[in-house]
């Protein structure tokens, strides 16, 4: 996450590594366990420092999980140190041994595991599409499209992310939602009026829930401020390694695929962000947003899709938790129209696409054998 937060915003880029990350280390989690089984080498009969036993050591899945991690991060960010990222690998693996829980063997063929492991992921992330390059052709200018906010010359974030590789979809095009309301219409307007609205009749609530959700520049972006919910709300619903593993692979992989699914719909419309659509309707002089512009179209709403995706997982998972889950991500979408960054239709419309997927995500789940 504070990789993320220190590259320019750009929430497609982000949602595909955190799902990258989390597969890696939850086939880590698979693997390792498979080989426990398999081999059913008793672990270390000394109670180290940590103050628990597995009952078997043979591969660490610690030191596979953390190599595993590690060395999709490694190809990711190349702004960091290869070598760092290693050493910390490393580091959780001498700490088993340090604490009496794993052999020195152990961690080694746990180490070994992982970045087996990971060269898997990397070979389907390099063949993703998420390198290739946009020609700079856009569709027009304002008011009936997105441009740049006014005073800005930034170039657009991601176009082509909508044709990625996803996990579960099988394209990014395949739940585009229909076409917004034009510029000019009678749906645009009523458009306008409730954003104007919105923010004329902001909450103290409302105004913190849009800060809190914000995801600007600087943060882990909005698929990280929902990992960083569910990292809080697990102080209080520990899990067990693999369940912690399996569910952050569920949640990122369904993110990443809401992120592909968005920015196809924002590229396909091209629609204007409402600084610069009421601005150019002339009928709402000098309004500004509560939140900076992000620097992409807006219909749909990333943040509520990425929203109902979560949602989704984490109902699935938490199911006693469902009303609440289901809650936060509607005061998710709702919150880029109080923040003055989003028309009501792309929240709506985003998060009923984000539930489609998250749906489909947990379909999958169901299938993986876990509930055995």
């Amino acid at each position: 996450m504070g990789l993320v937060a220190g590259r320019d915003k750009d929430p497609p880029s982000a949602s595909r590594n955190y799902a990258l990350v989390a597969v890696a280390m939850h086939d880590a989690t698979v693997a390792a366990y498979h080989y426990k089984k398999r081999y059913a080498r008793p672990a270390p009969e000394v109670d180290g420092a940590i103050g628990e036993r597995a009952d078997l050591s043979y591969p660490s899945e610690h030191a596979a999980i953390a190599a595993a991690g590690a060395e999709v991060l490694v190809e990711l960010y190349d702004e960091a140190p290869a070598a760092e990222f290693r050493e910390e690998a490393e580091k959780v693996g001498t700490a088993r041994v340090n604490a009496g829980a794993s052999r020195p063997s152990d961690v080694e063929a746990g180490l070994a595991l992982g970045r087996a492991v990971a060269a898997k992921v990397l070979e389907r992330a390099r063949a993703d599409g998420a390198d290739r390059k946009w020609d700079g052709r856009v569709p027009g200018g304002a008011p009936e499209f997105y441009e740049a906010p006014p005073g800005s010359a930034a170039k657009p974030v991601q176009p082509l992310a909508g044709t990625w590789r996803p996990w579960v979809l099988r394209s990014g095009r395949e739940l585009r939602p229909p076409p917004p309301p034009a510029f000019g219409t009678e749906g645009f307007e009523e458009q306008m009026r409730l954003t104007v609205r919105a923010k004329e009749q902001l909450t103290r609530a409302q105004e913190k829930a849009a800060r809190f959700w914000a995801g600007g520049e600087g943060t882990p972006l909005p698929p990280g401020v929902w990992i960083q919910v569910v990292l809080e709300s697990l102080k209080t619903e520990p899990l067990s390694t693999p369940q912690a593993a399996r569910l952050f692979a569920l949640l990122t992989v369904a993110m990443a695929d809401a992120g592909v699914a968005s920015w196809d719909a924002k590229y396909a419309y091209w629609y204007p962000r409402p600084e610069s659509g009421i601005r150019d309707s002339g009928l709402y002089p000098g309004w500004k947003p509560l939140l900076a512009t992000p620097f992409f179209p807006a219909y749909v709403s990333g943040h509520a899709t990425y929203s109902g995706a979560a949602a989704e997982v984490l109902a699935y998972e938490f199911p006693d938790q469902k009303e609440l889950w289901f809650a936060r991500a509607q005061e998710a979408a709702d919150s880029r129209v109080w923040g003055g960054i989003h028309w009501p239709i792309d929240g709506s419309e985003g998060l009923k696409m984000g539930h489609q997927i998250g749906r489909l995500v947990v379909e999958r789940a169901r299938r993986d054998d876990a509930a055995r």
